[in-house]
């Protein structure tokens, strides 16, 4: 079998490689895309049925194509979000080639460029991007055995309620997947427990924008570096239900219990921390700051912005909370499956070049890696807070693109005779 040779090789079609290709085509860089699924497979097949985008539809898209026939202010379903990637790619006809996976990536030797072994054959390229975006292995903590009897899943593989066996369900994270599920499980008649650690809680909504406009206008996307201690903090934000402002007080009113951090287990009996009031509280001054900045915004911009006083309401701390629970037999509480909301880790073990650290996270500036040639796309805080969304990756993908232009620039350039 002869081997495909191409100019850039990018490896992944979801938001990501599809930004990625209207940007390398806009250089006039010549490039494919290879899936090893469908475009935009993750929004489709490892997401629960109910989601939604977490950003309205004005928001939540790339610049070039809005969403048809669609309330700009309302929250795409996931498989609208996935269509909307598959049109887009269409639209700018993008060279994706789907079904195909990249197995490994070296450098070759003792000349440019790289091989890429795939599921289809050999293709060597002068440059490869990895954008395979920051969802790529699950993590569950080595927690509870797997002999407990007790279903353990990931938020990736969990779909609807129907899909776990009755009784009671611990719910591990508390950022945007963990809250959503958690609440869906609570209305769809479960008894939920929710483990709750740090977390940033913003406002879905204040005084008539949503909370995706205030960190625009704030600056806040643009965040260019990770503040200290802050690495493992999530956001609590849902765009289910019409959209609204995640209060975990309120759920517990509702009936869910919540738990400081899960930590330990032995003998039946999980264990937390004693952080849920701290946590609950942080999350709370996170949200009662962004209204001060916004209110300050109003005042100096001299805004007519209906006034919303009761954003700031916070109602008192519920019993599980001023007493929490440290440590909770799971036959006693007759809790039959445990939903782990604990994120994802990166997984770059096909890509054999020598681009990580001692830790085998990615060492590059703005995406460009310390290997010439190799590029990341779709890592939190690549450039900034919004690199990981939507609309972020498609600004980062513009300066990858630029970067490799320039590059190919100083490549083909040859001194006169």
């Amino acid at each position: 079998m002869s081997t495909e040779k191409i100019d850039t090789l990018v490896v992944g079609g979801g938001q990501a490689g599809v930004a990625m290709s209207e940007h390398l085509s806009n250089c006039g860089v010549p490039h494919l895309v290879l899936e090893r699924h469908r475009t935009a497979e993750r929004w489709r097949s490892e997401r629960w049925d109910s989601l939604v985008a977490n950003g309205p539809a004005w928001h939540d898209r790339f610049p070039g194509m809005e969403f048809s026939d669609f309330d700009p202010d309302a929250f795409a379903p996931k498989e609208r979000v996935a269509d909307y990637f598959v049109a887009y790619a269409k639209m700018i006809d993008a060279p994706i080639r789907c079904g195909v996976e990249v197995r490994e990536v070296r450098r070759n030797v003792g000349r440019p460029g790289f091989r890429v072994e795939t599921s289809d054959g050999v293709i060597e390229a002068n440059n490869v991007i990895a954008a395979t975006g920051p969802f790529q292995r699950p993590v569950i903590p080595a927690v509870l055995p797997e002999d407990t009897g007790i279903m353990q899943i990931h938020s990736n593989a969990y779909r609807n309620p129907e899909q776990l066996p009755e009784g009671a369900v611990l719910v591990v994270g508390a950022g945007s997947s963990g809250a959503q599920i958690a609440d869906e499980l609570l209305r769809a008649g479960k008894r939920v427990y929710l483990s709750v650690g740090p977390h940033d809680l913003p406002p879905r909504r204040y005084r008539g924008r949503d909370f995706v406009w205030w960190l625009g206008v704030l600056g806040k996307w643009d965040a260019a570096a990770l503040e200290p201690g802050m690495e493992h903090v999530t956001i609590a934000v849902s765009g289910a239900h019409g959209g609204h402002t995640v209060d975990f007080r309120r759920l517990a009113e509702q009936g869910m219990t919540l738990v400081g951090r899960t930590e330990s287990f032995k003998d039946g009996v999980m264990h937390f921390a004693t952080d849920l009031a701290d946590n609950i509280a942080q999350g709370n001054a996170n949200t009662l700051s962004v209204l001060d900045e916004a209110d300050a915004y109003v005042a100096r911009n001299g805004l007519d912005f209906p006034e919303e006083p009761e954003a700031r309401a916070v109602a008192p701390d519920p019993q599980c909370v001023t007493d929490p629970i440290l440590e909770l037999n799971l036959d006693e509480a007759g809790i039959t499956s445990i939903v782990w909301a604990t994120g994802f880790t990166l997984d770059y073990s096909w890509l054999k070049v020598d681009a990580f650290d001692e830790d085998g996270k990615p060492k590059h500036q703005r995406g460009v890696s310390a290997e010439p040639g190799i590029y990341f796309l779709g890592l939190p805080w690549q450039s900034r807070r919004g690199s990981s969304f939507i609309w972020g990756v498609w600004h980062d993908a513009k300066y990858l693109a630029d970067q490799i232009s320039i590059r190919r620039q100083y490549l083909a350039y040859s001194p006169p005779a």
